[in-house]
């Protein structure tokens, strides 16, 4: 699913609570985070929730790297905030991660007025966590 489509979908739901039904249904089309990228170096720091985010870079010659991502998480609603990270960022040229601020989306989505600052801390660090290895593919690259 597209940023686009999740952008759309929300546009059709007027309650809250839909919404954050909405968003923990993304969690569950998740791709199953194999066991072995449950390690200590794909957890992400400054979440509350336990995160995990593990990152395959593919070089694509004068477009630059491109990211994919798989993910998890022990909270049915992060996992939603994941599924929804990736439909911005995975599968993308690192140099387009770079410069997308998903924050703004999220603002646009109305998701950030509606979590504890706790979950609004962790996207955060999710989303510094992909842009940095973005940046890092992208370093890695010259």
């Amino acid at each position: 699913m597209t940023i686009d489509e999740i952008i759309e979908n929300f546009s059709f739901l007027d309650d809250w609570d839909d919404r954050y039904r909405y968003v923990i249904e993304l969690g569950r089309t998740l791709t199953p985070l194999p066991e072995t990228a449950r390690a200590e170096r794909n957890k992400v720091q400054g979440c509350a929730s336990q995160v995990w985010l593990a990152t395959a870079v593919k070089p694509n010659g004068k477009g630059g790297p491109v990211l994919s991502f798989v993910g998890d998480s022990d909270a049915h609603i992060v996992r939603g905030l994941i599924a929804i990270l990736f439909a911005i960022y995975s599968g993308k040229p690192a140099q387009d991660i770079v410069s997308t601020d998903a924050v703004a989306i999220f603002e646009r989505l109305g998701l950030r007025e509606h979590l504890t600052p706790q979950r609004s801390n962790g996207f955060r660090s999710m989303v510094e966590r992909i842009r940095s290895d973005a940046r890092t593919a992208l370093a890695e690259t010259v």
